[in-house]
C-alpha cells in the first residue's frame, strides 16, 4: 500500500488492514510520532516499510523533554523485517532507532544513507540507539563510507554492505 498524504497533512484516516505487508509513506509535510502510531495500528502485520520524507519533524522538541518522554507511546513493529529510510530526514532515522520511540524486533534489514546514520548515531557513539541497532541483522548503507571498527561494533549483529544486491 502506498500512502501519499501531502494535501491532508498526514491525516491518514486509519482503519485496519490485516493483509497489507508492504507500506510506502511519502509526504511533503513532516510525519510526527503520532502518525507512526496510527500506521502501526492500521497495518499490524506490516513487514516492509519504505519512508520518503525530507521534512524535519515539528514536534521533536516536545519529545526531547525528559519530563514528557514517559507520556509517549512506543511504536511496536512486531513483524517489520525490512525498513528503508534512504531518502529521509535524519529525524526519521532517529524515530526508528531510538528505543524510547520505536520497538523493533530482531532480524531487521535496514537501508539508509551513511551521512544521516553517522549524524544520528553521533559518529557511532550514541548509546541511546544501541538497543535497536543491535536488532539489525543486515545493514545496507548508501553513500561514500568505509566500514570501520566503530561501525561494526555499533551494529554488532549486522552484515554491513554498500551493495544492496549483496543481500539478495
Amino acid at each position: 500500500m502506498y500512502i501519499k498524504d501531502g494535501e491532508s497533512r498526514n491525516n491518514f484516516p486509519g482503519g485496519l488492514f490485516k493483509c497489507v505487508r508492504q507500506v510506502s509513506l511519502y509526504d511533503e509535510y513532516p510525519f510526527e510520532h503520532e502518525f507512526f502510531l496510527r500506521i502501526q495500528k492500521s497495518f499490524p502485520l506490516m513487514e516492509k516499510l519504505n519512508l520518503y520524507n525530507k521534512k524535519r519533524q515539528n514536534n521533536k522538541q516536545y519529545r526531547k523533554s525528559k519530563e514528557n518522554i514517559e507520556h509517549l507511546s512506543i511504536v511496536e513493529y512486531s513483524y517489520l523485517t525490512n525498513l528503508i529510510l534512504y531518502d529521509t530526514h535524519y529525524d526519521y532515522i532517529e524515530e526508528f532507532l531510538l528505543d524510547t520511540k520505536t520497538c523493533l524486533e530482531n532480524g531487521v534489514f535496514l537501508s539508509l544513507n551513511y551521512k544521516s546514520l553517522k549524524k544520528v548515531t553521533r559518529n557511532f557513539k550514541r548509546n541511546a540507539i544501541r538497543i535497536n541497532s543491535n536488532k539489525v541483522n543486515r545493514l545496507y548503507i548508501s553513500g561514500e563510507f568505509n566500514i570501520t571498527e566503530r561501525l561494526k561494533h555499533y551494529f554488532s549483529h549486522a552484515k554491513i554492505s554498500n551493495n544492496y544486491y549483496g543481500f539478495i
